[in-house]
């Protein structure tokens, strides 16, 4: 059953010029305490784990991307300084609630 957790993220299709900065915004509401993920799908191909942090604070990163999880504003937004045409793809922000291992694991939600 679901539990109210939701994330949202930037909408739509961003066009950029290469070489610029890429922000794309991601916030979630839960109660539990989430590990918060971030996904690249590149076309033609499946989503891919770009990265995953669980605690306060922790940044995250992979392939120039980066994002911090802020407790605070509830938010994880992913950040490329030197964006490239390779980076062309579509990015899912998904949270995770933390749940004890008896459970049967946490579910993902894109």
């Amino acid at each position: 059953g679901s539990n109210g957790d939701s994330v949202t993220q930037t909408e739509g299709q961003v066009i950029i010029s290469e070489g610029t900065s890429l922000t794309v915004n991601c916030s979630y509401e839960t109660s539990q305490y989430p590990a918060l993920f971030w996904y690249v799908q590149y076309t033609g191909e499946g989503p891919q784990l770009l990265f995953r942090v669980s605690k306060a604070n922790e940044k995250g990163s992979n392939k120039g991307f980066e994002a911090t999880y802020n407790k605070e504003t509830s938010s994880f937004h992913l950040k490329k300084a030197s964006i490239q045409e390779s980076d062309s793809a579509v990015y899912y922000c998904a949270l995770s609630d933390t749940v004890a291992e008896s459970a049967g694991g946490a579910e993902h939600k894109l």
